[in-house]
């Protein structure tokens, strides 16, 4: 699926105006991989129904996803201990993903809402990583992944707020790629007053991203061996020396956390695919699979070894469809969660409740309201 080979440019290309090019070519659009989308949805090999997981889908044995040693234990200290020490030594950076669409605040910049008074959602993770800056020494290289709907408005943020104590070199920002929207006919989606409706195509940029805009390389290059991993919008995702820890000891390439599951709790977790633990996004189940045959799922959380970044992955794009302005629209996009099934993992269950929650997720203002009291116990 992620091979398709055009062989012509659609002439519904060529029609878009160069403003909008020059526009679509500062975020890295490809034309070419458009256009094989474009004839893909039209011969429907991109669809939903391609979507779907052919091979069986398994459940791990459940040794295989591992609890975090209890805070206070001799492991948890042991750990904690091999976490600091690195962090010491300048060897963690932190990737902030601050992309997507800007939709569900109201058009705001999620990044940039006031979560607890004057502090915002990137505010506070800034805040701790200072923090564990302070109590471990060394410096935590910190990277946001922006896209085009909010490399600006997080600038402009990260200006008026004098880069939260930061100086501005140690918050290096990339950009996620950019394609468009398609009509289900695969032709360019126009919106109502005529214009294109461009989209960021799935947290799966951040690995291709971050290596294209040769932040990784220089993260290597100046002695960084850990990249951890968050959403902006989950604000229980802090820095762990502990997990840090967790991920060293284990040798893998990438540490994937995973909470534990809730009834009407929606999205990808562990399975066993091809002989391999990996994770599957909601997204590739088939209509009659039973998600429930594995009790946690995954929270987008990842501390991955750098240098196994430095490689291109061939991760699949994928079919989803989306209402713009009353309209039918299908955009493709790409996972994260799949790097899974090209690297050697370790996974483990940690908790969302209570002062160690680690999946404290922030997507709707209702959501805000409701979590602000446990936000400000987990900062305060």
């Amino acid at each position: 699926m992620s091979s398709l080979t055009p062989t012509r440019r659609p002439p519904t290309l060529e029609s878009l105006n160069p403003d909008d090019l020059h526009h679509l070519g500062r975020y890295g659009f490809d034309p070419d991989l458009f256009a094989s989308w474009q004839e893909g949805v039209r011969s429907g090999e991109l669809s939903a129904a391609r979507n779907t997981l052919q091979s069986t889908i398994l459940a791990p044995e459940p040794q295989t996803i591992q609890g975090l040693p209890k805070k206070g234990t001799p492991e948890a200290e042991e750990l904690e201990a091999l976490g600091r020490e690195a962090i010491s030594r300048g060897e963690l950076g932190a990737v902030i993903l601050n992309g997507g669409m800007a939709t569900r605040f109201g058009g705001a910049v999620k990044g940039a809402v006031k979560v607890l008074g004057e502090r915002s959602f990137l505010g506070l993770k800034l805040e701790d990583i200072q923090r564990t800056e302070q109590a471990c020494g060394g410096e935590i290289q910190v990277f946001l992944m922006n896209s085009f709907a909010t490399e600006s408005s997080t600038k402009r943020h990260l200006e008026e707020n004098d880069h939260f104590g930061f100086t501005p070199e140690r918050i290096r920002a990339y950009n996620q790629f950019v394609s468009l929207r398609m009509t289900p006919a695969g032709k360019i989606f126009k919106t109502q007053d005529g214009g294109i409706s461009p989209y960021g195509p799935g947290h799966g940029d951040f690995a291709p991203a971050f290596r294209d805009s040769q932040c990784l390389q220089g993260f290597l290059d100046a002695g960084g061996r850990y990249v951890f991993v968050t959403n902006v919008d989950n604000l229980g995702a802090c820095v762990s020396p502990r997990i840090l820890g967790h991920h060293i000891r284990s040798q893998a390439d990438a540490t994937v956390e995973v909470a534990p599951k809730w009834p009407g709790d929606v999205g990808g977790a562990p399975y066993i695919v091809d002989n391999k633990l990996q994770l599957v996004e909601q997204i590739r189940y088939a209509k009659d699979f039973d998600p429930d045959i594995v009790d946690v799922f995954n929270t987008n959380t990842f501390t991955f070894t750098a240098s196994a970044l430095d490689r291109e992955f061939n991760l699949g794009w994928y079919f989803v469809k989306k209402t713009i302005e009353d309209q039918a629209a299908v955009q493709i996009e790409r996972l994260i969660g799949e790097l899974t099934r090209f690297l050697d993992c370790n996974f483990i269950k940690v908790k969302r409740t209570g002062t160690e929650n680690r999946f404290l997720p922030i997507k709707t203002p209702e959501d805000l309201d409701a979590a602000r009291d446990e936000i400000a116990e987990l900062y305060d």
